[in-house]
């Protein structure tokens, strides 16, 4: 049988992250359930329901740390809106403004025909769409 915080627990083990207890509740919500679409605010108040007090500070903190572990792919919708995924696959998005919700699109839904010229030297590492929808 599977303790409460095992999965997640694993998930910091597999990134060689200390399992704080911080790291462990959100790891939990994270990891533990389906993929999903966070915000850091959103995620804090997540947190916060489940007697595991965490600043917004060290939500913020934390989602970054997991991005940089391979754990999390973050989605920037615009200038004031960031989300985290916890599908790290290839795959682009749709944002409904009116919502404020962000849905997978596969990798294969979309088609991109063209890119830019690579300046020498560089070389694309990913291309991220995100696509806007908003209500009539």
């Amino acid at each position: 049988m599977n303790r409460p915080f095992s999965k997640a627990l694993k998930c910091l083990q597999d990134a060689d992250l200390r399992p704080t207890r911080q790291r462990l509740a959100l790891a939990k919500i994270l990891f533990d359930g389906e993929e999903c679409h966070v915000t850091a605010e959103g995620l804090h108040q997540d947190v916060n329901k489940m007697n595991a007090i965490v600043s917004l500070a060290t939500v913020y903190n934390t989602l970054h740390q997991f991005t940089k572990a391979g754990l999390l792919k973050e989605v920037i919708v615009d200038a004031n809106c960031t989300y985290f995924d916890t599908n790290i696959n290839d795959h682009h998005h749709i944002y409904f403004k009116d919502e404020d919700k962000l849905i997978d699109i596969p990798a294969d839904d979309l088609i991109i025909s063209r890119l830019p010229a690579v300046p020498p030297g560089n070389k694309i590492s990913a291309v991220n769409v995100v696509v806007h929808m908003e209500r009539n």
